[in-house]
């Protein structure tokens, strides 16, 4: 009997985007099983490819910028407008991305989010009454000091010196808010990840690696972002460092909850309500997903894991594919088949190569093998 399959795979980070794994998958899964009726969904949880795929759920046209990366270059950034609801969609990492900088060339010390509050800036003067912006794949680990600044927020020394650069937030001993505050009706911040900002599960320990943090300046850069949150609980009564999701993208979750006045959401569950997923998901008969590594952390909130659980569930066949998974992934009962190119199919280095063709190869075996994978 021919299946309605629902092809739904997050971004193979470095290699595919959310769309280009989609049309792989379905091409390799075509290939095998020509009477299944595929639906594409490329899926976000808030990182890389969430604007490109909010944006196409909403149907909102590009927009561009002029503004700055993290580490102050010129850039022009895209974000998206849909006219009749008056939301901007905005996604970070277009614009403080650790992708945007060349590899192993600035610290974080260097780097900040200013850039991503002058677009902020240009939605509001756009006229957004509502704002959705994904934050993962940030390069940066400043709580959104930059992004504040950009947007009026001043910061003072106890010798009454501003402060202009993250890293000197130890000495912060005053904050000034601007006249306006709120920038839109409503701001929700989609986040990858459920981290507070400080302490072992937090950002500088746990992500500051990714981005050029080393061990010996975890205490640093954790006694800056304290004293910041120190002072804006004593004078503002701004305590949110402990929420879940405000140690996201180096602490930017904090800063827009702080500064923007920002709603934190899972960022999948904010796709899922955009995509109709729920509704999607009673009229197929088998989810494929995938995203560039299944490890640990597909398992704790990201997309992928958040679909697969899902359809648990609601007892849906799911697969998941993968560049490389992990024995956690493998051992979890989400999904119902897993597989991965490296080191079963091909190496490291072909998959590189060519990602989209070997991805493709790998969902022709699974419609291959499907019968066998349900018995």
């Amino acid at each position: 009997m021919p299946l309605k399959v629902l092809v739904a795979p997050d971004k193979f980070k470095g290699t595919l985007t959310a769309a280009q794994a989609a049309e792989a998958i379905a091409q390799g899964w075509k290939q095998a099983r020509p009477q299944d009726e595929l639906v594409l969904l490329p899926i976000s949880d808030g990182g890389d490819g969430f604007g490109e795929i909010v944006s196409r759920l909403l149907q909102a046209r590009p927009q561009t910028t002029k503004t700055v990366d993290a580490a102050h270059r010129s850039c022009t950034a895209t974000w998206w407008w849909h006219e009749a609801s008056k939301t901007a969609v905005i996604e970070s990492a277009r614009i403080i991305g650790l992708a945007q900088l060349p590899p192993a060339k600035y610290h974080p010390f260097e780097l900040d989010t200013l850039g991503l509050g002058e677009v902020l800036l240009a939605a509001a003067e756009k006229g957004a009454r509502k704002c959705l912006i994904g934050i993962g794949g940030s390069a940066t680990n400043d709580a959104g000091f930059g992004m504040a600044t950009a947007l009026g927020w001043q910061f003072f020394n106890t010798h009454d010196e501003k402060i202009n650069r993250w890293t000197e937030l130890r000495g912060l001993a005053q904050v000034r808010p601007p006249d306006r505050r709120e920038l839109f009706s409503e701001l929700v911040v989609a986040v990858d990840v459920r981290n507070p900002l400080l302490g072992p599960q937090g950002c500088t320990r746990i992500y500051g690696p990714q981005k050029g943090l080393h061990e010996e300046d975890f205490e640093f850069a954790e006694k800056c972002l304290e004293q910041l949150v120190a002072i804006l609980e004593k004078e503002l009564h701004l305590n949110s460092a402990t929420e879940p999701g405000t140690g996201a993208a180096g602490g930017l979750g904090y800063g827009l909850r702080c500064f923007a006045n920002a709603h934190l959401q899972p960022g999948f569950e904010l796709f899922s309500d955009y995509a109709a997923l729920q509704q999607r998901l009673k009229e197929v008969n088998v989810v494929i997903t995938g995203e560039g590594a299944m490890d640990s952390s597909t398992l704790m909130g990201k997309g992928v894991g958040e679909l697969a659980s899902l359809c648990k569930q609601r007892r849906i066949p799911c697969i998941g594919l993968a560049g490389t998974i992990t024995g956690a992934v493998q051992a979890n009962e989400l999904f119902t088949k897993t597989a991965g190119l490296v080191p079963d199919v091909v190496s490291k280095e072909l998959a590189f190569h060519e990602p989209a063709i070997h991805l493709q190869e790998l969902a022709n075996g699974m419609a291959r093998g499907f019968r066998q994978i349900l018995e």
